[in-house]
């Protein structure tokens, strides 16, 4: 239902409704400015490098493939800017984990042992992840915490199809082993 509405959207815009495309805006400025955190960490130039996505996603939505997800083409477009951002600025960091305070949660007050346990997993789990190759962490988060399948991980990744599922593999064999091994 959201490709046929995203895919509806996209068609105003191309034909001319500008207005259209805020909509689009307005449902994924948090992840998009979230990815470019995560980049860049600073907040202003976040901002102003998802400003550039949207620019950029507007400019060449005719680019975009009516049928498929909207998120996983807008993604990719980010990931670029991102990318051609820390290029052009001399730094080489991929940081592409959800954020912490989304993974390991303030502890509840309650006393309840199974859920401090939990958060203390997840917190291990986040460093293990933030340790990762760039090209793992970037699998697992589009796949685990975006849902991306693994064909939309490959296009955006620009890898082979069998390319992504060994990263989604390998990933997850490492953070099993450091997670079981205790090797941070």
């Amino acid at each position: 239902m959201k490709e046929k509405r995203e895919a509806e959207i996209v068609r105003r815009v191309l034909l001319g409704d500008v207005q259209a495309f805020g909509a689009l805006v307005r449902e994924y400025q948090s992840p998009v400015y979230n990815l470019m955190f995560r980049m860049v960490g600073d907040k202003e130039k976040a901002a102003d490098l998802a400003q550039d996505a949207f620019t950029r996603a507007y400019e060449r939505l005719d680019s975009f493939k009516p049928g498929r997800r909207f998120f996983p083409w807008l993604y990719s477009v980010s990931l670029n800017i991102a990318r051609d951002w820390l290029r052009a600025n001399g730094r080489d960091r991929h940081v592409f984990v959800e954020d912490a305070a989304v993974l390991v949660r303030e502890e509840d007050r309650a006393d309840d042992r199974d859920a401090l346990h939990d958060r203390m997993d997840g917190a291990k789990a986040f460093d293990i992840v933030m340790r990762l190759d760039a090209k793992y962490r970037e699998a697992l988060v589009l796949r685990y915490r975006y849902d991306f399948t693994m064909a939309e991980i490959a296009e955006t990744l620009g890898t082979s199809l069998s390319g992504a599922k060994m990263r989604i593999s390998r990933g997850l064999d490492m953070v099993r082993r450091k997670f079981d091994g205790g090797i941070l």
